[in-house]
């Protein structure tokens, strides 16, 4: 099923939700120093030229000793957006910015998810359900 298209239906329907929880981005050189178990609590896994990027439950990144300098909250924007939609990332963000609310967006299959600051967690919701009002 494709995800919908229309920034105006988008923005309407996004309802953004707040998962519980404080997360973490970590860089490691080996995701083998990662139990299996573990691996269950990694939300995000991307490759790049210096390692792999996770993001994962704090806790856990704790438990394995892996540092991280942000402690984030994690809003899920739960309409199914398609990959192809066009201005729903810039419209977010620049609200976000705006407010001097910093972002990292990851952008999977079925919905755009939003990491802020753990202090502005409920700031950006504010922000967000302001959006679908528009």
């Amino acid at each position: 099923m494709e995800g919908e298209r229309d920034l105006h239906k988008i923005l309407k329907t996004m309802n953004p939700k707040l998962n519980t929880g404080d997360y973490v981005f970590c860089s490691v050189k080996n995701l083998k120093l990662i139990d299996v178990q573990d691996t269950k609590n990694v939300i995000m896994t991307f490759i790049e030229k210096e390692g792999f990027t996770i993001i994962l439950k704090k806790e856990i990144a704790d438990k394995l000793n892996l540092k991280y300098y942000l402690v984030t909250s994690w809003i899920t924007l739960t309409v199914h957006s398609s990959l192809e939609a066009i201005g729903l990332t810039s419209t977010f963000s620049k609200a976000l910015a705006e407010k001097e609310v910093g972002c990292n967006v990851v952008a999977a299959f079925y919905h755009d998810h939003i990491f802020v600051p753990k202090k502005d967690a409920k700031k950006a919701m504010n922000i967000l359900k302001g959006l679908t009002k528009q």
